[in-house]
């Protein structure tokens, strides 16, 4: 089982590093389209992910509870919700084309924001494959290690257009091909490190698992509908996001079922 967890943990990671690669081999950044088309592929994929891989689970963890099984779930979602609002409001971070940083008033360069704002909306996904992990540890059978599996290839899928999307703007912007690959993977760095954290809490607290399955999906869902669909839908072609938000979705609901 510790080989099972340990490649669960690190494949999400390998997408990020992939993707940062593409800056080696891109030479031109990203057009208007094809960020778009990523970044509405990514909200898919994480949506599903949410549906399928967390709460759901949630609920079976909590089917001893009647028709009250969701109030663990809500707990956990609202939680999750209120985690990212507050980190969003204390790390200061730029969203991909603006240029008005979010959070408190700081001296950071222009691309260290950039690289905090991806490694913000990093958390929850590593929690989520984390708190997965965890289940599958426990021994309950409402989380198989197909499951698992499925959800830490979703996340890794996503991320690799998200290592691209980081990389390249960083490139455009004046950085080194070679630092710009270092800081879009070390923006995924926090995946494996989240959910290691997020297993070792987990073992203690075991009761508390349908919350933390609903917490993760919670902030995940908060990335979603805070950075990433304002960011497909903002301008033209908003449709190309659209339709990418569908592949990913239906990708990862297949992957879930497939592999579950």
């Amino acid at each position: 089982m510790f080989k099972e967890v340990s490649i669960g943990l690190l494949i999400p990671f390998l997408g990020t590093l992939l993707g940062s690669a593409c800056v080696f081999f891109l030479k031109k950044d990203l057009s208007d389209k094809l960020q778009k088309a990523l970044t509405g592929f990514a909200s898919g994929v994480m949506v599903a992910a949410s549906i399928w891989s967390l709460i759901i689970p949630a609920m079976d963890f909590s089917k001893d509870m009647g028709k009250l099984a969701f109030v663990p779930s809500a707990i956990g979602f609202a939680g999750g919700i209120l985690f990212l609002l507050i980190l969003d409001m204390i790390i200061p971070h730029l969203h991909l084309n603006t240029d008005k940083a979010e959070g408190p008033k700081s001296r950071l360069k222009k691309t260290t924001m950039m690289v905090l704002a991806v490694t913000l909306h990093n958390i929850p996904e590593g929690m989520a494959v984390g708190v997965v992990y965890a289940g599958l540890l426990s021994g309950n059978t409402t989380i198989t290690v197909g499951g698992a599996l499925a959800l830490a290839i979703g996340i890794a899928i996503q991320n690799f257009p998200e290592g691209a999307i980081i990389s390249m703007p960083l490139c455009a912007n004046g950085d080194k091909k070679i630092n710009a690959f270092i800081k879009g993977t070390l923006s995924g760095a926090v995946e494996p490190i989240g959910a290691l954290l997020t297993i070792f809490a987990a073992s203690f607290f075991l009761p508390a698992m349908p919350y933390l399955l609903s917490f993760a999906a919670g902030a995940m869902i908060y990335v979603v509908i805070e950075e990433l669909i304002p960011e497909m839908s903002s301008g033209e072609h908003s449709n190309i996001g659209t339709l990418s938000f569908s592949v990913g979705f239906i990708l990862m609901m297949a992957l879930d079922v497939a592999l579950g």
